[in-house]
């Protein structure tokens, strides 16, 4: 008598094995998928949580290179937040790789190479700049970005009819307490500027994006980027 000895699977049965395991990663896919990328999100907001510390000292910092653009931090913080509803003006945050060996202005200058170790080579450093100013130094910095970045978008808060504070896009300029309209820092009368910066995930972290269709993008924020991850409440002082 021959003995025969079944080895392999049939067809059916290898069809039968892909169909439940199709039926598996589907319900894994439906169940874990929101909560991947709800934590992605949080994860997002964490990062621009953060970051919002530098936007603060930035808007009361004049740095060396924008000295002879504005008289006065104030000035400047006037200007940025007056424009930064366009994208073209776009404010910008997001964290680099400082080299620790180039050293200008105070500023360590990125660290654009592949390898490297945090902490000897490199320091991880925060960066807040404007599209259409007059740093130069942009494009060097986004070659170095470490992690996610931002867009910013700030819109002076005004008092509405109920007596509440209110998001305005104020076009080219702010508006004082007593209602009186400022085209700049020097016919804005009070001390203060009160504003709510929405935080934006840039898409991608480069340059060309950022001088390209994210600067063509005018004033649709929502469009061009989605919903902003969160919003805060912030003021600059004189």
């Amino acid at each position: 008598m021959n003995k025969h000895s079944r080895q392999g699977f049939t067809l059916m049965e290898t069809l039968l094995a892909i169909a439940v395991v199709a039926v598996l990663l589907t319900t894994f896919l439906a169940v874990f998928g929101p909560a991947t990328s709800s934590i992605s999100r949080a994860i997002s907001v964490q990062d621009a949580d953060r970051l919002a510390s530098a936007l603060e000292k930035e808007l009361s910092t004049l740095r060396e290179d924008e000295a002879g653009q504005y008289d006065t931090a104030f000035d400047k913080a006037f200007e940025w937040i007056s424009s930064s509803s366009s994208l073209d003006s776009a404010v910008l945050l997001f964290n680099y790789r400082g080299d620790t060996g180039q050293i200008t202005d105070g500023k360590l200058e990125p660290y654009t190479q592949d390898n490297g170790s945090p902490g000897k080579d490199y320091l991880v450093q925060s960066a807040v700049r404007r599209l259409g100013s007059s740093s130069t130094d942009l494009e060097n910095l986004m070659e170095a970005v470490e992690g996610r970045a931002f867009v910013v978008r700030m819109r002076q808060l005004v008092r509405d009819s109920n007596g509440g504070l209110t998001a305005s896009d104020a076009g080219s300029g702010l508006v004082s307490t007593s209602g009186s309209g400022a085209s700049s820092a020097s016919s804005f009368d009070d001390a203060v500027i009160a504003f709510q910066a929405d935080f934006y995930l840039l898409p991608a972290n480069s340059y060309n994006y950022v001088s390209g269709p994210l600067a063509s993008g005018g004033n649709d924020f929502e469009g061009t980027l989605g919903e902003p991850l969160f919003s805060r409440a912030m003021a600059v002082r004189r």
